[in-house]
């Protein structure tokens, strides 16, 4: 077991009632649970994410904590939160990671794997 590690799961929606296809916005929610699977308490303490829509513009975001918050989590515990972005495209990508601090000051990443925003397909 890695003394530290944080995992990540994503869920993705696409928010019709929130987007505008005919001015080119497209607006997701990504649910995201991250979960202590090493063996030492670390706490999240910022965040990078690289989005990129199906043009290949690119958007880097940088900042403290996730949603307002820096969670502690212990062994086993884990952390949910909802976020979302907008695209200009109705297809495109996410990945990044996350900065943690262990409780006992180890400074470490934690891999954000890469995830699809699609509008779903409609069939008539």
């Amino acid at each position: 077991m890695n003394r530290y590690e944080l995992s990540v799961t994503v869920n993705t929606e696409y928010l019709a009632d929130q987007s505008d296809p005919e001015q080119a916005r497209y607006v997701f929610a990504y649910t995201i649970r991250i979960r202590n699977t090493g063996a030492v308490p670390s706490q999240v303490i910022s965040r990078h994410w690289v989005i990129a829509d199906a043009d290949e513009n690119i958007q880097e975001v940088r900042g403290l904590g996730v949603v307002g918050h820096q969670p502690l989590l212990r062994p086993g515990e884990e952390f949910e939160y909802t976020s979302g972005c907008a695209l200009a495209t109705p297809r495109g990508t996410m990945h990044g990671e996350y900065f943690a601090v262990a409780e006992d000051g180890t400074r470490f990443e934690s891999p954000i794997p890469q995830f699809s925003l699609a509008v779903p397909r409609t069939l008539h």
